[in-house]
């Protein structure tokens, strides 16, 4: 929400810029449908309190004078919704079905297992008010929130919201462990809930929660409980559901009332031009309608792999779906797989720490011209650096999970021109790998049990130390920090390096040494989150583009 892009988009929808209004409901719908959705656990009025936030936010969006406060702003209009659907609710409705349970769609949508599922079920056993912070708190671990906007919302102090937030987080962890021993086969418990009509509510929890603490079974967890911020990091939003519909056109108003209640001319006639916008997934139609077209068939997205019970004293696992470092094209498709930008650096193991790596292909070097200098050190989100020339480039990782754990939205390449491939990878360790003596709660270059991790997208290719790259033309590197805190240092750089930093193993005292990964060819790995294209925020840039 810091970057100046969104600064642009809300800058313009506030002066009727229709495209502009598009990206900017199509953007944060998904932040307001989650918050809703897991307040209220799913309830039937979750798309009409989706829908009176955005009516209401694109109502009073002429009066939003500073746009880097949209994204609290928005949360907290979110949140007024919330608890005004809770004083308006009847008592006939307080025994409503939910429409579809919320913590249900959490882990089916997200494929969650383990205690990271357990987290999203105890959620039922919460109270409205638990719940309804709980939504804000997931966010926040996440890496979508800050805590500052999560207390704004609420309307309450930082310290606070601390105390707030401690409170739901031991209730939590009570609600898990009845969430855990439902799951077990206690006698006593199953014939203490021979009463109990399945309902989740807070007289059950207090009986449950006393039968768990007498229990010498159910009290029994036989694996680490690992606690919840460290089992939310990096969970995605839940995307929104398919036929989800929101309708922006006045929400029911007439022109005529839509004028009296504030809406400027501008707006008005966007809102009502004709338009289809294809956006993050849903389509904008004429008349203000957002409908999800995500096919029933799409496979939902995976959870981001973040550390489980088995794994907590070390990094969290790695996926190892190939123990091949790159691709190898089959003999149907040799043709096309020679093409250039068709090998995209892939997940890989890492290898032995006495495996010596594939000897180096040598490049044409006439060298590099950054636009950040010998060393451009990027700290901070929207940061970049421009590379032209041809020759041998170094990105130095610096992940900072004790500033902040969580989800790590990796850098981007833009702008491309010419080619680019990743030759090597170095360092003397991959970022995963275990560090002896570590200080400062580090297990490894991630993060550790102490201090967090941080966490990848599902998908990515989990980087080492030194990442070595090579630039035949220009691209942008862009730093596009938001979840968990981390730095890149660019360094032009040359072939002796690359072979010299690969070639120093364990024998110097390193942990393992490098990994070839040219292969001297254009059938050499492309960087994934590398585009042609310069989009106007780089943290949109898909994982495996077309170069």
């Amino acid at each position: 929400m810091d970057s100046q892009h969104w600064r642009a988009v809300i800058t313009a929808a506030q002066s009727g810029d229709r495209r502009a209004l598009d990206e900017l409901v199509a953007g944060w719908l998904p932040l307001v449908y989650n918050i809703v959705g897991r307040a209220l656990n799913g309830h039937a009025d979750v798309d009409d309190v989706v829908q009176e936030t955005m009516l209401r936010a694109v109502d009073n969006l002429g009066s939003l004078r500073d746009p880097d406060s949209f994204r609290s702003w928005l949360v907290a209009i979110a949140m007024r919704q919330i608890r005004d659907r809770a004083r308006r609710r009847t008592p006939d409705r307080l025994e409503e079905a939910a429409a579809s349970d919320f913590a249900e769609l959490t882990v089916l949508r997200l494929q969650l297992e383990g205690q990271r599922r357990e987290v999203a079920e105890a959620v039922r056993w919460l109270d409205d008010e638990d719940r309804q912070l709980l939504s804000l708190w997931w966010l926040e671990v996440a890496g979508e929130l800050t805590r500052r906007e999560l207390a704004a919302a609420v309307g309450i102090t930082r310290q606070h919201a601390a105390v707030r937030v401690q409170r739901m987080k031991e209730r939590l962890e009570t609600s898990r462990g009845i969430v855990r021993a439902l799951d077990g086969a206690c006698p006593d418990l199953r014939e203490l809930t021979g009463r109990w009509n399945g309902r989740p509510d807070s007289v059950w929890r207090k009986r449950l929660a006393r039968h768990i603490r007498g229990c010498g079974y159910c009290g029994d967890t036989h694996e680490t409980v690992v606690p919840a911020e460290r089992l939310l990091v990096g969970i995605a939003l839940v995307p929104l559901p398919v036929g989800f519909t929101l309708s922006l056109a006045f929400g029911g108003k007439t022109a005529v009332a839509a004028t009296s209640a504030g809406w400027s001319a501008k707006l008005l006639g966007a809102l009502t031009k004709p338009a289809v916008a294809m956006t993050a997934g849903a389509t904008m139609v004429a008349g203000g309608a957002y409908v999800v077209t995500q096919p029933p068939e799409a496979p939902p997205p995976r959870a981001a792999v973040t550390p489980t019970a088995t794994a907590t004293s070390g990094p969290p696992p790695s996926a190892t779906p190939s123990p091949s470092p790159t691709p190898t094209p089959s003999p149907s498709a040799t043709k096309k797989a020679d093409l250039y930008g068709t090998v995209v650096d892939a997940v890989d193991r890492a290898p032995d720490p006495n495996a010596r790596p594939a000897v180096l292909p040598r490049r044409p070097e006439s060298g590099i011209t950054s636009t950040g200098g010998p060393k451009a050190v990027m700290q901070h989100r929207g940061d970049s650096v421009t590379l032209s020339g041809q020759g041998y480039v170094l990105v130095r990782w610096q992940i900072s999970p004790h500033a902040r754990p969580g989800a790590v939205v990796m850098p981007t390449w833009t702008g491309l021109k010419g080619k680019l491939f990743h030759v090597a990878s170095g360092g003397s360790r991959r970022m995963d790998d275990p560090l002896p003596g570590a200080p400062n709660g580090y297990a490894t270059g991630m993060g550790g049990p102490d201090i967090g991790y941080a966490v990848l997208p599902p998908g990515t290719q989990q980087m080492w130390q030194n990442e070595y790259f090579y630039v035949d033309g220009t691209v942008t590197l862009t730093q596009n920090e938001r979840g968990c805190d981390y730095g890149i240092a660019v360094f032009p750089s040359d072939w002796q390096a690359v072979d010299k930093d690969v070639n120093e193993g364990p024998e110097q005292g390193a942990i393992r040494y490098g990994l070839v990964r040219d292969t001297g060819t254009d059938n050499a790995p492309v960087p994934q989150y590398v585009t042609r294209s310069a989009p106007a925020d780089p943290a949109t840039v898909p994982q495996r583009s077309r170069v």
